[in-house]
Parts: structure tokens; sequence; C-alpha cells
């Protein structure tokens, strides 16, 4: 049986603001900034939370599907470390909005930006089974930034978004190859949630989990994959992508490491496998247990995909766990993700000045974890509301009712 991604869609937020535009308002090191290779960080409103993000992104997909397959969607995970009740998952709220049919497990889990993809594995993982001949699961990555310190490094990085995909045995946009998959995990403290308000961490201690994770769970995908090869087994090579830079340097730790090639050769290697697969990634910023998998939609839209092409994916999540695995797309994979115009969803973003960027930070912190009866006011952030949802029909938060979140379609 042939399983994997049928459809898949990014909502990166309505709104962006340059990266160097925060360097240079908070005085940082402009020095470091061609070093992340970022471009833009999305942002999100104060209408809208994990459940928004996810079903804007899961949307467009359930709403192509006939009512006999809508149907058969029997399975809702979310993955997220955004969530906003200690017992009561995201997928429940999701479920409901997209209409989906209570025949369905709903539930979510957990592991920093991990989390899709150990999702995606255990919603392929029952396909394959044949527990239910014809049944699809929904994958939703979805997550928001805490905020950070001012003036850290910590700050440019950190977006908002969703990744939503379809899994099923009709892989139209990735077929997975079978058991082809290493992974790698221990305990590290290199970033973490400790309060609802705040993220932090280490990030030279991140970086280096990183590094460790691809080198050893790419070591071990080569113990379950014979005559696997990190320079020829894979057309194009997809990394959870942070920022830029991070990718740039992991690609060029494994090419020197297993094949000691010089700079010139590795450059070129990374701007033909690597680069398309980072193109969004630049525009949007870190969107957590969504990000890899924004990476493979920037591969998709951007990659020439002439024929069947395999892919190297490399999954990480701090604390930490990492999986390297493999798949394959083709031209109908291209095709059908055009569907979902990507590019022209980044493109409409509002753009923000850093006064009003500094303003959304203000009010996104009055709507974390814990809020128990509140109203949104869009008169605030009017203007980013009326350019980006305003008759658009997608979910925004309308109000909090004893801690029950309640949303609207614009």
């Amino acid at each position: 049986m042939s399983v994997g991604i049928e459809s898949i869609n990014l909502y990166a937020g309505p709104s962006f603001i340059p990266v160097r535009t925060i360097f240079e308002e908070r005085g940082l090191d402009l020095e470091r900034f061609n070093n992340l290779m970022m471009v833009n960080k999305s942002m999100g409103l104060p209408c809208e939370d994990t459940v928004t993000n996810a079903v804007n992104a899961a949307k467009p997909i359930v709403d192509q599907l006939s009512a006999e397959d809508k149907g058969r969607i029997e399975l809702v995970i979310t993955a997220s470390e955004s969530g906003l009740d200690f017992g009561k998952s995201l997928s429940t709220y999701i479920h409901d909005y997209l209409g989906l049919n209570r025949n369905c497990r709903l539930f979510e889990l957990k592991q920093a930006c991990y989390g899709g993809t150990a999702a995606l594995h255990m919603a392929a993982s029952f396909i394959a089974s044949g527990a239910s001949p014809g049944a699809k699961a929904l994958v939703i990555a979805s997550d928001v930034a805490r905020a950070a310190a001012k003036k850290t490094y910590a700050e440019v990085s950190q977006a908002v978004g969703a990744v939503a995909m379809l899994v099923s045995d009709k892989p139209d946009i990735l077929e997975l190859d079978w058991g082809a998959t290493g992974y790698y995990g221990y305990e590290v403290m290199d970033t973490c949630r400790p309060l609802p308000e705040i993220e932090t961490g280490d990030p030279d201690l991140s970086l280096l989990s990183y590094l460790d994770c691809l080198e050893n769970s790419y070591k071990n995908y080569t113990e379950r994959v014979d005559e696997a090869d990190f320079r020829e087994t894979f057309d194009y090579l997809v990394f959870h992508t942070p920022f830029a830079g991070m990718v740039k340097g992991g690609h060029r730790k494994m090419m020197r490491d297993l094949y000691r090639l010089k700079p010139d050769l590795i450059e070129a290697d990374f701007a033909r496998r690597v680069s398309p697969s980072i193109q969004h990634c630049v525009q949007v910023g870190n969107i957590y247990s969504a990000t890899v998998y924004m990476a493979l939609c920037s591969l998709l839209d951007n990659g020439e995909i002439n024929n069947v092409k395999r892919l190297g994916i490399f999954s990480y999540g701090s604390g930490c766990s990492s999986e390297f695995y493999s798949g394959i797309v083709t031209p109908d994979s291209k095709r059908k993700i055009k569907q979902m115009n990507i590019q022209q969803q980044l493109s409409r973003r509002y753009p923000l000045n850093m006064d009003e960027y500094d303003r959304l930070l203000d009010l996104n912190l009055e709507w974390i974890f814990g809020v128990q009866n509140k109203t949104v006011d869009v008169a605030p952030f009017s203007a980013m509301y009326e350019h980006y949802f305003e008759g658009r029909n997608m979910l925004v938060l309308d109000k909090v009712t004893e801690f029950h979140r309640e949303y609207r379609f614009s």
C-alpha cells in the first residue's frame, strides 16, 4: 500500500515585519544578520491563536473534498507546543469548525518542533494498518510564538503559522518510503516554554543539539536503508528551518564530514538541493512544529520537479527528538500544491512598521493560555484586520467565555 500526504497547505499569518528592521530598531549586531539568512518574520493578530491558524491552514484542503471523502476523515491530530488548555486538545475546536464527521479520533501531541513529524508518522501508520480501509487522517501542526526578551537574537526568528496535511493511501503530495527512517533523541534543555508567556533557552546548545541529531538520525537511517548515500540518494533535502542559516550550517557539516568537499562544491550542492526548500521559510520565520512542512511546501513550489524525485527530510524538536526519513514527489505533487496559492497568500500579508509590531506584541500577550472571560476588540488593529481578514471567510477568535473559546468566520 502507498501511504503519505494527499494534500498540504501552509497558513503563515496576516502580517510581517522585515527582520532587518528589528535588528536596526533593537540595536542588534548587523554582522549577525546575514548569518541568519532571514528576510521577514510573520506576526499574528489578537484575534488569532493556534486554533484559527490550524483551521485556516486546513479549510482549503477540506473544502476541496467531496462529501464522501470528507466523511472518511477518521483521525485528527494536532501537533503544537502552544496549547490553550491542560486537558482539552486543540483538535476538538478544529474538528468542530471544519464540520467533520463525529466518528473521529481527536487528540493532540507535543514534542517541540518535532511534533508535526510524530503526528504524520502516527497518522500514516493508522492508514497503513488497514484497520479502516479508505480512511483519511488530518494532521495539523500549529504554533504561535511566545515573547522572547527583546533585543535578543531569538526574537527575530519566532513566528506564527500552521501546516495542514491530509494523510491517506493516495499520496499525491509525498509518498513515504515505508520503513526508511532513522531517529535519535535524548534529554537536553536547549529551549523550553516554562511559563505561558515566555519561551527561552540556550541558542548555542540548541545549535549543537540540532547538528548532533542531524548526524545521528541520518546515521540511523543508513543502518536501516542499504546503500543510502547523503549526496547521491536524495534529489532534494528538506530540513527543519528555524532560520535558514542553521540549515546551511547543518548541510555544510554533513558534506564536510561525509565527503571532505571543498567550500565551492558544498555551496553548489546547497544551491541545487536545499535552497528551493527555504524560500518560504526566509519570508516567515520559525513556526515550530510546522516548520519542516513549510519547507516541504517551499520545495514543491520552487523546486524543479519534472519527474519522480526522492527527498531526504530532517525533523528536529528541542528537548530533544529528531528523525531523518525519505519519500518521493512527482510533477503531480507540484501541480497540486499550486492550487493552494501559497506565495500569493504570503504576498497578501500586511507590512508592519516597528511601532505596529511592538503594539501587536503587547496586545497578543493579553490572549495567552489561561484567559477566562474576554471579548476581542478589533479597533486597535483594524487596519491589519481589514487588510487580511475582512470578508474572506477565515476563522478568527471572537471571545472567551468561562475559558471556552468562541470563534467566527470573517
